[in-house]
């Protein structure tokens, strides 16, 4: 009986079965492609940090590094189990030439490294650890993704020629935004070249299992360690990083999902109703004649079970065929996953079809729920009641002077009939809403302002200037802006100074605060709250240390500054993606604390920084921006700086 009433129902109403079905098979398609993305996605970067033996603390570090020192520490430390060295030789991008094609305008930080002895192994794309031979090159996985390197091209560097022998997983710096990269050379490779380019040390723990990366971190900075660098890296945002980039796409169909769920429902409920009511009478005739809501419900259950049940197989099935081209980003950049992972993914998929399944069927059948408020009687002797609205009570044709006959009836029958309208209208809204979303996140991502939301001004270059570089900081920084000032290439620059301060927690404790100290609306960027700081009492501070320090707006933060305190207050929040996310701005002035480094924002004048026609990220002739600033740079030799010490800002636009 079932089968007949089911094909007869389905016959009898065509396309808004398929469309039903249709929805049902995206919704299923789409949950269970996310949940099997997930799960590969999650084991494949576990399976790649595994066989890399990741790094759970990292802190890179310019200048010497008091080797003894650090070994007391390691061995004095409760959680510690392998602390390693490891030398990271920064490389001018112009330096470096893939075949014809230079790395000069790559916003990269390039650098030459060995393979480690003990951990933080540097992988081939078997996920097997690599060991160079003399005269070979590999290179980070980035560049073959971005179509600059190909297997057997040549890389000079400094006018020493390699093969490239293959490409290479970097567990600490594969995602393409870490801004820094390490090409493998051989050990006596790198001493051949360990004269050029700027040194950095790469200098690495293995804690043991249950370590706080907070309680390390706290231990390492007071025994007064290597710290000129970065923010130190830990574990969690390795892992983070490694899964940011597939981790939107996931995200991006979640969103996606919910809301094809919703179109599916609200087509669901449109038909039914529709349905409910063309068959009042009917229903009526068979609970006059004694038959229980619960039969009637499975009349229309049954339909609705057979349409979920055609679409949710076949979108898991189709979810099968989609997974290659979705997991060939995560294949490149981790590997695969292992076998348990694998057949974890596709359960956890077929789960995914499973849910919207039974998600479906509940919905139907809290739709039909309203079979229990009908009147058999009135139901036979009346048919469906209409809806009742007040405001069509006054809405009469006879004191109509606005429309035509058939205009006001249509208008009289949506006000009469609103909650079948009102659903139309939904899934109109919402449809063009699963349109719109993907582009207009793709606008946003690729507009010019974008990187405002990324704690960055809008600026074509950034030199910096680095404790290391020179003996007088500040007074470089000064010769520096007094160039810039004289050159007629450069339209605006500011001077921002960054200092780390001792700062008192709530607690009493003393930790410690990197501040950028500047005009910070000559290059402003966007906050989340408040606004950049005006007055010498005003700080802004970053996302992070807001969660960090559980800080707000109009909360007090106390600076030790030359020797006294000073209470600032929290005008701003924003986000951050530079050093490590956790920064802070202010305007005060300071004669004390640690200056890690001074950077100059630069804005060209628009004749100098024309847009090149190809938007490759390397090539021969280098674009007009970097042109500008080479002529910039030159003028500044007097401050005697690397061409290493400015970087090219991306431009996403």
């Amino acid at each position: 009986m079932y089968q007949k009433l089911i094909q007869n129902d389905i016959r009898k109403n065509k396309p808004i079965s398929v469309v039903i079905t249709a929805f049902i098979l995206i919704a299923a398609l789409l949950t269970s492609l996310a949940a099997s993305l997930t799960v590969n996605l999650f084991g494949a970067i576990d399976n790649m940090l595994l066989s890399a033996k990741s790094v759970h603390f990292m802190q890179m570090h310019t200048g010497d590094v008091g080797l003894e020192q650090l070994g007391r520490f390691a061995a004095g430390n409760e959680y510690v189990e392998a602390y390693q060295v490891l030398p990271f030789l920064n490389i001018d991008g112009a330096e470096i030439i893939i075949g014809d094609d230079s790395l000069a305008d790559s916003v990269q930080d390039n650098g030459l490294t060995i393979q480690s002895s003990q951990f933080d192994f540097l992988l081939d794309l078997n996920n097997e650890i690599i060991e160079p031979s003399d005269g070979e090159i590999y290179v980070p996985i980035y560049y073959m993704q971005e179509g600059a390197a190909a297997l057997g091209d040549t890389v000079t560097i400094y006018d020493v020629t390699f093969t490239v022998a293959g490409f290479l997983r970097d567990s600490t710096m594969n995602a393409a935004l870490v801004s820094s990269k390490r090409f493998l050379v051989s050990e006596a490779d790198y001493e051949t070249l360990s004269a050029f380019g700027q040194l950095e040390q790469l200098i690495s723990f293995r804690l043991k299992d249950g370590t706080s990366d907070a309680d390390f971190e706290a231990d390492y900075l007071a025994a007064g360690l290597p710290s000129n660098g970065p923010p130190a890296i830990t574990y969690a945002q390795v892992r983070l990083i490694n899964g940011v980039t597939d981790g939107i796409m996931i995200g991006v169909l979640a969103l996606i999902i919910i809301l094809v769920v919703i179109v599916a429902f609200l087509c669901i409920r449109f038909t039914l109703l529709a349905k409910i009511e063309e068959d009042y009478r009917e229903i009526g005739v068979l609970k006059a004649v004694g038959m229980r809501v619960s039969g009637i419900k499975k009349l229309y259950l049954a339909k609705y079970g057979v349409l979920a049940g055609i679409a949710c197989v076949l979108g898991f099935l189709l979810s099968l065929l989609l997974q290659e081209p979705f997991m060939q980003n995560i294949r490149l950049y981790m590997g695969e996953s292992d076998r348990l992972t694998t057949l974890l993914g596709l359960l956890c998929g077929l789960a995914g079809a499973a849910v919207i399944y039974a998600v479906v069927l509940l919905y139907v059948n809290g739709v039909l729920g309203r079979f229990k408020k009908i009147s058999a009687a009135q139901a036979v002797r009346f048919g469906a009641p209409q809806e009742k609205s007040k405001s069509v009570r006054g809405f009469r044709l006879s004191g109509n002077r606005l429309f035509s006959r058939n205009v006001f009836l249509g208008i009289k029958d949506i006000l009469a009939r609103k909650t079948l309208y009102v659903t139309m209208l939904a899934v109109l809204i919402i449809s063009s809403f699963i349109m719109i979303v993907p582009q207009n996140i793709y606008n946003t991502i690729s507009s010019k302002s974008f990187i405002t939301y990324m704690g960055m001004g809008l600026c074509d270059a950034v030199l910096y200037i680095k404790p290391t570089q020179t003996a007088d900081v500040t007074q470089k920084g000064a010769e520096m802006a007094s160039v810039l000032a004289a050159d007629e290439n450069v339209e605006h620059y500011t001077v921002i100074t960054t200092v780390m301060f001792d700062m008192t927690a709530d607690d009493g404790s003393m930790q410690k605060l990197r501040v950028s100290l500047g005009d910070h609306t000559a290059y402003p960027i966007t906050y989340t709250q408040g606004t950049a700081p005006r007055l010498e009492s005003e700080i802004a501070i970053s996302a992070l240390y807001a969660d960090d320090l559980a800080k707000t707006i109009g909360d007090e933060i106390i600076l030790t500054v030359d020797g006294a305190e000073k209470r600032l207050t929290v005008c701003g929040i924003y986000s951050d993606i530079t050093s490590g996310g956790r920064t802070a701005q202010a305007i005060f002035e300071a004669n004390s604390g640690d200056i890690l480094s001074i950077g100059i924002p630069i804005t060209f004048h628009s004749a100098a920084t024309g847009r090149r026609s190809s938007r490759s990220t390397t090539s021969s002739s280098p674009s007009p921006r970097s042109t500008a600033l080479r002529k910039t740079l030159t003028k500044c030799s007097a401050t005697r700086l690397t061409q290493s010490s400015w970087r090219p800002m991306p431009q996403l636009g």
